[in-house]
């Protein structure tokens, strides 16, 4: 097979996987009749109030916040090593201004493969100061880059969600160095 028609299969798992998880928890979650009501939203107050989760659409703590140009603001929300040799770095990137802002094409980096399929992070380095590293942002065989992409314009206020998979430093490495083109720099610490 293609290596398009595995990874749409793989999507089609993936999504399938995920529906029948929603739909299991929501089976679960089903009523048993009107014996449990839910309490009044008054009891909560009296408790000392509830603590939202992030589920419950908080925005988590950042673990660092890059600036760029013209508003744009990078938001790092996780940065997990996964048992694949990898470490996958999550956030929202924000327009904080009114006006609506072309993203940089800069953040793709220079590398004639990786701008060829179009505007992504591609050019975010991981810097493991404590193992003199440089660590570029991981390629699938066709050469396009493991990240967010398709990134254009952003309106005023809007924020999308974003990810960047780079290659795992060694396990005793838990603060590294994100950098993006156009974005100040900035320390995260790896979990997992």
């Amino acid at each position: 097979m293609s290596i398009r028609i595995t990874a749409k299969a793989r999507r089609g798992m993936v999504a399938l996987t995920a529906v029948a998880g929603l739909a299991l928890g929501m089976a679960g979650c089903g009523g048993g009749g009107d014996d449990d009501k839910p309490e009044p939203s008054s009891s909560a107050s009296k408790d000392g109030g509830s603590q939202p989760s992030a589920q419950e659409g908080q925005a988590e703590t950042p673990l660092a916040e890059l600036k760029g140009t013209d508003g744009l603001l990078l938001q790092i929300t996780s940065a997990v090593r996964d048992s694949g040799g990898f470490v996958t770095v999550s956030g929202n990137l924000k327009n904080d201004g009114a006006e609506s802002v072309a993203v940089p094409p800069q953040m793709s980096g220079d590398e004639t493969e990786v701008v060829s399929h179009g505007p992504s992070l591609g050019g975010a380095t991981l810097v493991d100061s404590k193992g003199k590293k440089r660590y570029y942002v991981l390629r699938d065989t066709d050469g396009r880059p493991l990240t967010t992409t398709g990134l254009t314009t952003l309106n005023g206020g809007q924020a999308l969600p974003v990810f960047m998979q780079f290659p795992a430093p060694p396990t005793d490495t838990a603060d590294v160095t994100l950098q993006v083109p156009t974005f100040s720099s900035g320390t995260i610490k790896i979990s997992g």
